[in-house]
């Protein structure tokens, strides 16, 4: 059984992306061809953004929306401490200062409250609280109804950090639209995924979308050799623009298969488990379908057992970023971040894709029930 079945995919869409492949190879505009205007263009209609700009990878993607904003020494950029590194490693970068807030532990997402209590440590701290970057973690919109609330208060940017979650559904609304800029990555894990690294950058506003667009090619101004700004070189590949071309074609098809799948795990799990719950009027990506039991201990030896039965899991994220070597000295709310190590000790996630099939679907529950998870302490 494959934890995320990628050639599934491939076998479906093969003729057609080896078609889009073979008229790359035949114009030969292999960085920034027409197929990348063409997918900027679908998935900003996709989504019902105002603009896409593609770019190298995700990263580049948090990056760029950041120097877009002019977000720089100085200023405090809120992030949940309870995701992946990209999330935070980008805002040192920009000369700006990460400050660690925690989630909420039935969404996994960032907590409003905890961060209320981050922007009034680092208001005490001298810093400017500049950017909000509340992360889509496993496909679940953040609450952005609430953090929009504190950062139109504050006078603060939102970037929404949807590499997970690009395309979910917030309140009528889709992922891509919700805040002052959303990023997206299309790592190959990813719902939305190439082969090989790319990102994309959402944007209602046309002079930040100008700006990224200079940015992402060593901030060149009318013409080539005149760069108007210090820029990177962030271009998504021709390839790589052609392969999620058609796999954007299939996307929401692959999302509704998704949502079938995590509500019969939801309602085979839920009475031994804690399992994602969705109102509904949210609707995940389902990057993962993350289930969560009472102790590390209990989690090992769930782990082994369905390792002994052939089925793989992971662990979305062991160690939350304000405990690495990296990070444990940037500021955080004042009040913990308890939520987040209470999830980094006790969360694992399943199979999870479009292409599960009901036997595979079937193991995976019957192999959980199967656990006495009361008993998996001793």
């Amino acid at each position: 059984m494959q934890f995320i079945d990628l050639a599934a995919q491939q076998q479906r869409i093969r003729q057609r992306i080896d078609a889009r492949i073979a008229a790359v190879l035949d114009h030969g505009n292999y960085i920034m061809g027409p197929e990348v205007a063409e997918l900027e263009s679908a998935l900003a209609a996709f989504c019902g953004a105002g603009h896409c700009i593609s770019c190298a990878n995700g990263t580049d993607a948090l990056q760029l929306a950041l120097m877009a904003l002019e977000v720089g020494p100085g200023d405090a950029v809120f992030v949940p401490s309870f995701t992946f590194a990209a999330s935070a490693e980008v805002v040192p970068f920009v000369g700006a200062t990460p400050v660690f807030v925690d989630i909420e532990l039935d969404t996994y997402n960032m907590s409003a409250e905890s961060l209320q209590n981050a922007i009034e440590a680092a208001r005490n701290m001298g810093l400017r609280p500049a950017a909000v970057m509340p992360v889509d973690l496993f496909g679940r919109p953040a609450d952005y109804e609430k953090i929009t609330e504190i950062t139109k208060a504050e006078g603060m940017v939102l970037i929404c950090d949807s590499a997970q979650g690009w395309g979910a559904q917030y309140k009528g609304r889709v992922t891509g639209a919700l805040g002052d800029i959303t990023t997206t990555s299309f790592f190959p894990a990813k719902p939305l995924g190439c082969y090989g690294d790319g990102g994309a950058i959402f944007t209602d506003d046309p002079e930040i979308a100008a700006v990224i667009d200079s940015y992402r090619v060593h901030g060149k101004g009318t013409e080539k050799y005149d760069n108007v700004r210090v820029g990177m070189n962030s271009r998504l590949d021709t390839l790589q623009a052609a392969i999620l071309l058609e796999k954007l074609a299939i996307y929401a098809d692959e999302l509704d298969q998704r949502e079938r799948i995590a509500r019969r795990y939801t309602a085979a799990l839920s009475d031994q488990f804690i399992v994602p719950e969705m109102p509904q009027d949210i609707r995940s990506t389902w990057a993962q379908y993350t289930i969560r039991v009472g102790s590390e201990a209990q989690r090992t030896r769930a782990q082994g057992a369905l390792k002994d039965v052939g089925i793989p899991t992971a662990i979305y994220y062991p160690k939350p970023l304000h405990q690495q070597t990296a990070y444990r000295d940037f500021p955080r709310d004042p009040k913990g971040l308890e939520n987040s190590e209470i999830a980094a000790s006790s969360v694992f996630s399943v199979p999870m894709s479009p292409y599960l099939t009901e036997a595979d679907q079937d193991k995976v529950i019957a192999a959980l029930m199967s656990l006495r998870i009361n008993d998996l302490e001793t």
